[in-house]
């Protein structure tokens, strides 16, 4: 049965619908045609030239990323920056690019977060911050109990081994154990406030700045494991969910990092 982008794409706006994406966010088909029938899939974080290529490279004509290649403007398509390159690379391939990003991160059960949360082991998922009173699954970030409380050395370090983690901040130890963790995929310091109300002992994300941690302010341990490693399980959420759903046709992981930060 032939399975055009339109029927991939109607499957994951019902698991994640576009009107739960923020207002800043451009998530949707960016480039090719819904029309056009679905050969393979290649699923990735990000969307680059490489990726591109190792799409072309596989025979697939659809790339499923978390984050949009456009995201900001685009005001020329001249070959000067990434994502101009990316996105002419992808027409000349007639390689369609649908981006998946918010709208996954504010379902719980087959979103992001919802993710992060088991590679944790956290156990009693709800979702930290709900959009709306009554709508306990969908929202920013989760927060759940670890089966086992843990000393803070003891849970970075299992951080560090679940997410390969080369490095991680976080805020100093006040001596109590970790029992309620919440978490966010990405940039999620605007979540502490809300993870201090909820009562969790610790907030595990990316990208604080260096003023943000001081909102800790003793209630809570602010842990930034790295943006790309809160995220990289995306990959394999989008795999299973696709794959799983359209067995006609092949879905791939992308075998790129496309993480940009490199760690001495």
């Amino acid at each position: 049965m032939m399975v055009k982008i339109s029927d991939l794409t109607r499957f994951l706006e019902e698991l994640a619908p576009l009107n739960l994406q923020e207002s800043y966010d451009n998530s949707g088909l960016l480039t090719g045609n819904p029309d056009w029938s679905v050969r393979s899939v290649l699923c990735s974080l990000d969307c680059t030239e490489e990726v591109i290529k190792e799409a072309s490279d596989l025979g697939c004509n659809v790339v499923i990323c978390h984050h949009p290649v456009i995201f900001r403007g685009v005001k020329s398509l001249a070959l000067d920056n990434y994502v101009n390159r990316t996105l002419i690379a992808a027409i000349k391939a007639d390689i369609a690019i649908y981006a998946i990003h918010t709208n996954l991160d504010n379902v719980l059960g087959p979103g992001v977060n919802g993710r992060i949360a088991q590679k944790i082991g956290l156990s009693g998922q709800r979702v930290l911050a709900p959009r709306m009173a009554g709508l306990q699954d969908q929202g920013a970030g989760v927060i759940g109990e670890l089966i086992r409380p843990l000393p803070l050395t003891e849970f970075l370090e299992h951080l560090k081994l679940q997410f390969g983690c080369r490095g991680i901040r976080h805020t100093l130890d006040s001596g109590k154990v970790i029992r309620t963790v919440a978490a966010c995929g990405g940039s999620g310091s605007f979540l502490t406030r809300e993870a201090i109300l909820q009562g969790a002992d610790a907030l595990v994300t990316a990208d604080f700045k260096y003023h943000d941690f001081f909102d800790a302010e003793g209630r809570i341990v602010l842990i930034d494991i790295g943006h790309y490693e809160s995220e990289q399980f995306t990959i394999e959420l989008l795999y299973e969910l696709i794959s799983g759903k359209f067995p006609n046709f092949a879905t791939h992981c992308t075998k790129i990092v496309t993480n940009p930060i490199q760690y001495f």
